[in-house]
């Protein structure tokens, strides 16, 4: 079991001021036929990723509290970068988040860089704020802060895809923006590779060193009712 926020004044949510950021609920990581299930997928299920998400997602709405998107898309244009990280090319490689175009949607539908179907209901009900794709890991280049800044917003729920790369990104750009933030950690996974190791583990670590609090879903989704 991870560990959760042991911190005496944990974040208090209030409808008014704080939104739950879902980073990535695409089928390249969420859906077994994803691209990345097999380093990811045996996360995903021994965390319940999927189902801790929905049951954010329905708790916030439930609760009139704003969700916020920030998704990830590459685009043709995308591929002619010129160097990367490790996964970042690796991603490049297998085609992951791949699009046609900007503005283009041939091909979109329960494609890879589509929501997992089961979301859909809850991301495309006119009311989630869908940002513009982040592209490597964090938000820096992505809208996601200028939504929430305009919407008033000063205090994140984080939960979404993956735990030590993009969820972690998105913390640590938001706590840096003065944000406070609280991460959800079993509604999120991560890769687990031979070679580089548990990336939820690392995750882990550095959630409780550095977020807000640390909470499981049935904490926030309680929070959220309140």
């Amino acid at each position: 079991m991870f560990p959760v926020s042991r911190r005496k004044n944990p974040v208090q949510f209030d409808s008014s001021t704080t939104a739950l950021v879902l980073t990535d609920p695409q089928n390249d990581f969420l859906s077994p036929d994803g691209v990345t299930w097999e380093l990811v997928g045996k996360s995903v299920e021994e965390n319940h990723t999927v189902d801790h998400i929905e049951q954010l997602l329905v708790a916030a709405k439930s609760g009139g509290y704003g969700v916020f998107v920030s998704p990830h898309y590459y685009f043709p244009h995308d591929h002619q970068w010129e160097f990367g990280g490790t996964l970042e090319k690796k991603m490049h490689e297998i085609g992951m988040f791949d699009r046609s175009g900007p503005l283009d949607l041939a091909g979109f539908t329960n494609s890879g860089a589509d929501w997992l179907l089961r979301y859909k209901p809850y991301l495309e009900d006119g009311s989630t704020v869908i940002c513009s794709p982040h592209k490597v890991y964090g938000p820096e280049q992505n809208d996601l802060i200028l939504q929430l800044r305009k919407r008033g917003i000063s205090k994140v729920i984080l939960a979404g895809m993956s735990a030590n790369l993009c969820v972690e990104s998105h913390l640590r750009a938001l706590l840096e923006q003065g944000f406070e933030v609280a991460v959800v950690a079993d509604a999120t996974a991560a890769a687990q590779h031979p070679e580089l190791g548990d990336g939820y583990e690392s995750a882990l670590i550095n959630f409780n060193y550095i977020a807000g609090a640390v909470l499981s879903t049935k904490d926030a989704v309680q929070q959220l009712a309140v």
